[in-house]
Parts: structure tokens; C-alpha cells; sequence
């Protein structure tokens, strides 16, 4: 019951939004990936990832600062998927999620929104890249892309291990993916490449 009430809830969000959802990808039931949204320029990110999870039904984990748990919002939030972030304590936080996506056999999918910031910034954090070299799993890039008012899942690739390579990849997809508010997009880059070290250990 639960399942068709959210995917009819995705439906008439994406109906009265006047964007369209155009995924190329799914995810299979027992599936696992690192689901990367981007880019993230607005809040309005957060709900059109949701609107593609539930309308394609499929569970998702995502992160959030530990304050939106609070109180009578606390339970809602982790009824759709919510992890809280305490992000004055945020060290072990990857170490946390690679041990639960190890665990998890009945699939894990963790949205990820890797600039870190509504803002444009320098660098994406590479906690997602982490993630998926230590597990294995799977990213798949989700998007939103303002110019085409279109939104959805795409590409799915298992990183190498060559940090500017497995970059590269993700840089040539969003380089047309505009987001919601595009002055406020950041160029997908880690500081990793930069320093020419690898994020694989």
C-alpha cells in the first residue's frame, strides 16, 4: 500500500511540475548503488531524486543534517529513507555507510549529493567515490537539468580506481546538465586530482 501511495504521489508531483522525468536506468529490486544527485543547486534537488526513486520504486538512504530529525519531522524522515548527519562530528560517517551497504542484502541505494553545498564551490567531496571502491557498488548519476526541464537517472558505471579517469566520465555526462538554478553549479572535480593522490585506499 505504502509503495503505491508514494509512486502516485511522484506521479502528480512530476505532472503539476512541468518537468519530465526521462530515466535511462532503473534499479533492480536487491540492487545496490551510489546514487549521485546533481547537480545541486536548490532544494528542489532533493525532491525530484525522491519523485525518481519513488516513481521508478525503488528505497533510497539519503543524508541530512541531524536538526531535520528532530521532534514529530524525525520519524517521517526516516520513514523515507533519512539518515542523520551530525556535521560537527562528521568523521567516520563513510566508514558508517560502507559497513551498512556490506550488511544490507536486500540492496542499498544512498543518494549522494557530492557538492556539498547549494552554492557553486572548487571541488565535490569524494565520500561517494569512497563508498563505492571499498563496496563495489555501482554509481549512478542522476541529474537535473533546467534547460531541458527534464530530470532522471543515467549512466551507471563502477569506478576503476583512477580517480581523473572515473572523473572524466562523470564530467563529459554533466557537462550539458545545467540544474536547477545553474550559476550555482559546480564543475565535478575532487581535491584528489588536484593532488594527483587516489581515493581508492
Amino acid at each position: 500500500m505504502w509503495r503505491k501511495i508514494r509512486r502516485s504521489c511522484a506521479r502528480v508531483l512530476i505532472r503539476v511540475s512541468r518537468w519530465d522525468h526521462v530515466s535511462t536506468e532503473r534499479v533492480a529490486p536487491g540492487e545496490s548503488r551510489i546514487l549521485i544527485g546533481a547537480p545541486h543547486t536548490s532544494n528542489w534537488d532533493f525532491i525530484m531524486m525522491l519523485g525518481i526513486a519513488w516513481d521508478l520504486d525503488f528505497p533510497v538512504r539519503w543524508l541530512g543534517k541531524d536538526s531535520l530529525f528532530r521532534g514529530v519531522m524525525g520519524p517521517v524522515m526516516r520513514a523515507i529513507g533519512g539518515i542523520p548527519v551530525d556535521r560537527r562530528r562528521p568523521f567516520g560517517l563513510v566508514e558508517d555507510l560502507v559497513e551498512q551497504a556490506k550488511v544490507t542484502g536486500d540492496g542499498f541505494t544512498l543518494v549522494v549529493t557530492p557538492e556539498g553545498t547549494r552554492g557553486a564551490g572548487k571541488y565535490w567531496k569524494s565520500g561517494f567515490y569512497r563508498i563505492a571502491m571499498a563496496t563495489g557498488i555501482p554509481v549512478t548519476l542522476g541529474y537535473v537539468d533546467r534547460t531541458t526541464r527534464t530530470f532522471g537517472l543515467g549512466m551507471t558505471f563502477t569506478p576503476t580506481g583512477d580517480v581523473r579517469a572515473d572523473m572524466d566520465t562523470i564530467r563529459a555526462f554533466y557537462e550539458d546538465k545545467a540544474g536547477y538554478h545553474p550559476q550555482n553549479r559546480t564543475e565535478p572535480r575532487l581535491r584528489e586530482e588536484d593532488k594527483g593522490t587516489s581515493t581508492a585506499n
